[in-house]
């Protein structure tokens, strides 16, 4: 299977206005219970993910449908493999951050959206969202650690958020110095 087409802010160094729209733009809800759209959405968004083996997760506006969906590994983040079966993944619909606890963590990540990029960002350690799983139940979990930055990194992306709006240090490859130097008004 083909991996789908991922919405980027920026590509073969030029800067695609239309994908930006959508990824800068909050998504919506779904309707619950979920009508024949919002699950034809959940399903494609599923399988999107299912098809990759270079993402821990993805939200749906990074396939250009703007709904309030996100799915992610939740075991084996180190392997470059795909996530095969429900265990090895959650799917959340319409998530609500309710509870975020621990210290702060500063990492480096790197987002599909913002290729050949990587940014410090600075997450929760543990976090608990309420949301509906791919079925539609109601369902209320808490992440902690790595997972947990997984989780708000993909739930930045439904409020129109990227890693680049953290305002941590950025790291790009040297040979595209020019074009992000340009693009971040900085001074190379």
């Amino acid at each position: 299977m083909a991996k789908p087409r991922t919405w980027t802010l920026w590509k073969d160094g030029r800067v695609n206005e239309e994908e930006s729209k959508l990824l800068r733009k909050p998504a919506a809800d779904v309707p619950v219970p979920f009508d024949e759209e919002g699950k034809r959405d959940v399903k494609t968004l599923i399988d999107a993910f299912l098809s990759r083996d270079d993402a821990l997760g993805l939200a749906a506006p990074q396939i250009g449908i703007s709904k309030k969906i996100i799915i992610f590994k939740n075991k084996n983040f180190s392997e470059k493999t795909r996530a095969k079966s429900p265990g090895d993944y959650d799917v959340l619909v319409n998530p609500r951050l309710t509870q975020a606890r621990g210290k702060e963590e500063k990492m480096t990540e790197g987002c599909l959206s913002c290729p050949d990029i990587s940014v410090e960002v600075t997450r929760f350690e543990e976090i608990k969202i309420r949301a509906y799983d791919e079925e539609g139940r109601k369902i209320s979990k808490r992440y902690s650690g790595f997972l947990a930055r997984i989780v708000q990194h993909e739930l930045d992306h439904l409020d129109g958020r990227l890693v680049i709006d953290h305002g941590g240090t950025l790291s790009f490859p040297k040979e595209k110095e020019a074009f992000f130097s340009k693009l971040f008004k900085f001074e190379s």
